[in-house]
C-alpha cells in the first residue's frame, strides 16, 4: 500500500485531509497538512474559478502534493410549486435576519463546471477528484493527459465498477457515516449505510482500483482497520474542523463540544441533497416536508445559513459532521494528522 499511496499522492503518511468546501478546507489547511508529509485536497465546490485559481496558486507555491476536489453537475431538479411550498415553508426562520425566504428565486446552476475544468486542464494540479457523479469520458481524458490522476467519489460497488469502467485511477469510498453532503451517483435512492472497512472491501474486490476510504473515522483505530479492509490511504474531515488552520466558524466549531449536540442525522432540510451533519431546531422541524432538489434549497437556505453561522445560532445552520464527530479537538493540523497516522 506504500508503494501504491506514493504512485497515486506522491506521500508517505496514510491520512489524507478531505475537502470541504463552504469554507472550513483553506490553503493554509492544505499547506499545514502538507507539511508533515501528507496529502491534502482544495474545495472547489461553491467557490468562484478565480478563487480556485489563487488557491492552487498558493497550494503549489508550497512544493508539496496536494488535490482539488470538484462537483459533478448532478442537478436534483425540483419544479417551481414544491420549491414555492417549502421556501414559505421556511419564511419564519429568515425574517430575524432581514430575508425574504418565501420570495427567493429558484436557482439551478452548475457550479462554474465548464470553467473550472478548462482551468484544471490548462494549470494541472497532481490529482483532482470528483463527486455526485462521473465526469463525462472526454472531461476524464483530458485531465489524464494534462498530467493529473483522477479520483471518484463513490458509495457502492456498483458506483465503483461504473467509475473503473470510465478509467478513473483510483476512488474515493465514501462510508454513509460521513459527515456533508454523500457522494452518492443516486441522491433520490442511497446505497445503505455500511462500515467503512467494510465498504472498503467490497470496492476493491470488485474494481482492483486504488482506495481513500473516507466516513465516520473517530481515530486511529478506524484509520487502521480500513487500511487493513485494503485502503490506500483515509480522508479525514470532521476531525480537522477543529484545526487551528479550519476554516470552519465558530458556530460550528462549538457545536462539535456541545454536550446538548448528541447525535448526526442525514438530512435534506438544508440543500436538497442527502447531508449527515449534527441534528439541531431546523432539521427537527422541516426534514419531513424538505424536498429533493439540489442545488435548488441550497441556494434557497445559503443567506440563512450565512446569518445563522456569525450570530452563534446554531439551530439555523448546517452542522455538517461524520459520526466520528466528538474526537475532533482544537490543535494544529499536523498534530492531529501525525497522531492518527501512528502505527498501533
Amino acid at each position: 500500500m506504500e508503494t501504491e499511496r506514493r504512485a497515486l499522492l506522491g506521500v508517505d503518511l496514510p491520512v489524507v485531509a478531505a475537502p470541504m468546501a463552504g469554507g472550513p478546507t483553506t490553503p493554509r489547511l492544505v499547506a499545514a497538512v502538507g507539511s508533515c508529509g501528507a496529502f491534502a485536497f482544495l474545495a472547489a465546490g461553491y467557490q468562484p474559478t478565480e478563487t480556485v485559481a489563487a488557491e492552487i496558486a498558493a497550494a503549489r507555491a508550497t512544493g508539496l502534493p496536494f488535490g482539488v476536489n470538484v462537483f459533478v453537475p448532478t442537478p436534483v431538479p425540483v419544479d417551481e410549486a414544491e420549491f414555492r411550498r417549502y421556501a414559505a415553508r421556511i419564511a419564519d426562520e429568515g425574517r430575524p435576519y432581514g430575508l425574504d425566504l418565501a420570495a427567493a428565486p429558484r436557482t439551478e446552476d452548475d457550479d462554474h463546471w465548464a470553467e473550472k475544468i478548462a482551468l484544471l486542464v490548462h494549470d494541472p494540479v497532481p490529482v483532482v477528484s470528483f463527486t455526485f457523479g462521473l465526469p463525462p469520458a472526454a472531461v476524464l481524458r483530458d485531465l489524464q493527459r494534462a498530467g493529473s490522476r483522477v479520483l471518484v467519489t463513490v458509495t457502492d460497488p456498483a458506483e465503483a465498477a461504473a467509475a473503473a469502467d470510465l478509467g478513473v485511477d483510483g476512488l474515493v469510498g465514501q462510508s454513509g457515516h460521513a459527515g456533508g453532503h454523500y457522494g452518492t451517483f443516486t441522491p433520490d435512492s442511497p446505497a445503505p449505510v455500511r462500515p467503512l472497512a467494510e465498504l472498503v472491501g467490497l470496492v476493491r474486490a470488485r474494481t482492483g482500483l486504488p482506495v481513500l476510504a473516507a466516513g465516520g473515522v473517530g481515530g486511529g483505530a478506524d484509520v487502521r482497520a480500513a487500511l487493513t479492509a485494503g485502503a490506500t490511504a483515509v480522508l479525514v474531515g470532521t476531525l480537522l474542523l477543529r484545526a487551528d488552520e479550519s476554516g470552519a466558524n465558530r458556530t460550528h466549531r462549538e457545536a462539535l463540544v456541545d454536550p446538548r449536540r448528541d447525535r448526526t442525522v442525514v438530512t435534506r432540510a438544508f440543500t436538497g441533497r442527502p447531508a449527515r451533519g449534527l441534528r439541531n431546531d431546523f432539521i427537527d422541524r422541516y426534514e419531513a416536508d424538505a424536498p429533493l432538489g439540489y442545488p435548488a434549497l441550497h441556494h434557497l437556505t445559503r443567506p440563512l445559513r450565512r446569518a445563522a453561522a456569525a450570530a452563534g445560532d446554531a439551530d439555523r445552520v448546517h452542522l455538517w459532521a461524520g459520526t466520528g464527530y466528538r474526537a475532533a479537538r482544537a490543535a494544529p493540523a499536523a498534530e492531529i494528522i501525525e497522531e492518527l497516522s501512528r502505527p498501533l
